[in-house]
């Protein structure tokens, strides 16, 4: 399993506002597309404004495939552009699991 790591700076004051637009308008349209939700939080101690969310994914094909099928969606075409308003910065990193992690 890999995780994706997304981390995105939201216009000052503007976390209400996105997170009212993603449980009303995107999330069920991105669960139905995206296989294993890992966490959606936002920060509240050190770098503020932020939204930071993971998605598990069997390898980097399935994501590919799975990222696909959501941008294709009309419905995420529509909610995905309310919510890139709403955001100054994204930034995504893959997280591969040691050999440890509870993860896998």
């Amino acid at each position: 399993m890999i995780v994706e790591l997304r981390t995105y700076t939201i216009k000052p004051g503007g976390v209400p506002a996105y997170l009212d637009v993603y449980m009303r308008e995107a999330m069920e349209v991105q669960k139905k597309h995206l296989p294993h939700m890992v966490g959606y939080f936002s920060t509240d101690i050190g770098p503020l404004n932020q939204i930071v969310h993971m998605w598990g994914y069997a390898d980097l094909n399935e994501r590919a495939r799975c990222r696909d099928a959501l941008y294709a969606d009309p419905a995420w075409q529509v909610a995905v552009k309310k919510l890139l308003e709403l955001i100054d910065v994204m930034e995504t990193k893959i997280l591969v699991p040691t050999i440890f992690s509870p993860i896998k």
